[in-house]
């Protein structure tokens, strides 16, 4: 009986005795295992060429899983009818998505957790190139560096897109015959162990199934396929990469509003139906809301949006006082993360200046704080496009110049993730929520760059405020159950300083931020 240690994936091959001319349109095959609860657990196996169909699984439990599989599709007997046992046997690995499990929303629909009930922070980075263009040995430093840096969350495409056309071997993910997409396997051998590196170096693999923006549409498969081939290259990838640790982003920088708003959710429930094992969102296209087009979906698991790009005094209000701050609340209770702020290095569309590590920690600390604290992305301009040397990025001439990702990789702003990490590292971040009734004076109102957001537990044995200009912070202390001590915390150098202690007052208490710069304070 083959042996499998917990947290690794199995694989199973079987090969058709059939022909087919297109197999993934053409033929599903279902493996159904047995864990040793007598759980059933389902997944899809896919086509890797010529007659070879795989299934993968990563057993959640360990003891005997036992498989058998069916045809949907034509009657197979090198596909269908197959049989056979496993047995997972105890990891020693020290990653927590091992020690803890499998990501999923947490019960009170707020925030990320692993099976065992630990808080799972989306600290995530932005490659969207990463896997498909980095050499491994590349691939493994970089992730090997973000894991150090605290990241928890890698994001990146699976197919080819407006910024990716083609391999190394110039080839696509699929091309499109008469109509029809055909999966092209050998593709995807060649990503294989890139995307299983991720889980490896102890992140979790967050891909774009079906970038669907409509600059360049031809290549964005979310925006140029037929809803059924949509479908099919999504089931594709769902099947081949399902087994790892991962959160599905189903479709990328598109609009889905409206009335385009139906298609994805019928692309949705198509892919994932009602046995969906990892979280799953939307990546819209910049400064738009998309909570309430999904709201209810059974497929749906947490908000994403794009606060984007810009500086102008209508995008940042987008962000701080717009929907991620003001929809959050709408039931049924999800997650809200920000899957795209300004990226460090990238040009604003406003200003034409390149956003820098005090921009970026500005959105991470925004995005935390304005809706419940669940987590956030980073991005930088050299790593996103995977950039070999220095450059301008593919299909976006109007972002500034690229460093290489290699140069991107010690940038001031991941530093401050790094810094970000360890501030919510001490604290029972998974308890906050908003609170701007907290504030006494908003300086937002007149400067929206000076926009003060302010989060705390609903005991309010915990307040955090960010203020992005430094200055002062008056606060209504009121509701404070006690005495609280007081420290500040620079996130750009990761250093506390002590401000003493504060009691409740009916009066608003005024608080001075020590030294230059954005700074965090808390009270605890």
């Amino acid at each position: 009986m083959e042996e499998i240690r917990l947290g690794e994936v199995a694989e199973l091959r079987l090969e058709a005795e059939r022909t087919y001319d297109n197999p993934p349109a053409e033929q599903r095959v279902i493996v159904s295992w047995r864990g040793p609860d007598d759980r059933r657990h389902e997944v899809d196996a896919f086509w890797d060429g010529d007659r070879t169909w795989r299934a993968r699984l990563s057993p959640d439990a360990e003891g005997e899983w036992r498989f058998e599989t069916r045809c949907l599709g034509p009657d197979d007997g090198g596909l269908g009818g197959r049989d056979g046992t496993l047995r997972c046997v105890p990891s020693s690995s020290d990653l927590d998505l091992v020690r803890h499990g499998p990501v999923g929303v947490a019960a009170g629909g707020r925030h990320l957790e692993h099976a065992d009930g630990t808080p799972f922070l989306w600290l995530a980075d932005t490659a969207w190139n990463g896997v498909l263009k980095a050499r491994p040995e590349d691939w493994e430093r970089y992730l090997r560096r973000r894991r150090e840096q605290g990241f928890t969350a890698v994001q990146f495409v699976l197919t080819h897109w407006r910024a990716f056309a083609e391999d190394a071997c110039g080839e696509r993910a699929f091309t499109v015959e008469d109509g029809k997409a055909l999966i092209n396997p050998a593709f995807y051998q060649r990503l294989d162990d890139k995307v299983a590196a991720v889980n490896r170096a102890g992140l979790l693999a967050v891909p774009v199934l079906l970038w669907a923006i409509r600059a360049s549409g031809d290549l964005n498969p979310g925006y140029s396929l037929s809803e059924e081939d949509a479908i099919l290259v999504a089931r594709y990838l769902v099947a081949r990469y399902g087994a790892h640790q991962v959160a599905w982003i189903l479709g990328g920088d598109g609009d889905y509003r409206g009335a385009g708003a139906e298609r994805w959710r019928r692309i949705g429930r198509a892919v994932f139906g009602d046995r969906h094992d990892w979280p799953v969102t939307m990546h819209p296209a910049g400064v738009q809301w998309v909570g309430d087009e999904f709201r209810g979906e059974p497929w749906f698991d947490f908000v994403g949006y794009q606060s984007g790009h810009g500086d102008s005094e209508e995008h940042l209000r987008w962000l701080t006082v717009g929907p991620p701050a003001r929809d959050w609340d709408t039931g049924p209770a999800y997650p809200v993360i920000n899957l795209e702020p300004n990226y460090e290095g990238h040009v604003s569309y406003h200003s034409r200046r390149p956003f820098t590590d005090r921009e970026v920690r500005r959105a991470l600390y925004w995005s935390l704080l304005v809706s419940p604290t669940a987590g956030v992305t980073y991005g930088h301009h050299g790593i996103w496009p995977w950039m070999e040397e220095a450059g301008v990025p593919m299909d976006h001439s109007s972002s500034g110049e690229a460093p290489p990702w290699h140069v991107a990789l010690e940038s001031p702003g991941a530093t401050s993730v790094l810094h970000l990490r360890r501030l919510l590292d001490e604290l029972p971040w998974w308890r906050l929520r908003p609170a701007p009734e907290l504030l006494a004076e908003q300086p937002g109102e007149a400067q929206p760059e000076a926009f003060v957001a302010v989060s705390a537990t609903a005991e309010r044995d915990l307040v955090l405020a960010y203020l992005p200009l430094g200055g002062q912070v008056r606060l209504r202390t009121g509701g404070l159950t006690g005495k609280r001590r007081v420290r500040w915390y620079d996130p750009a150098a990761g250093v506390w300083q002590d401000g003493g202690t504060l009691a409740p007052s009916a009066e608003s208490e005024a608080l001075d931020c020590p030294g230059e710069g954005d700074r965090v304070v808390v009270l605890d």
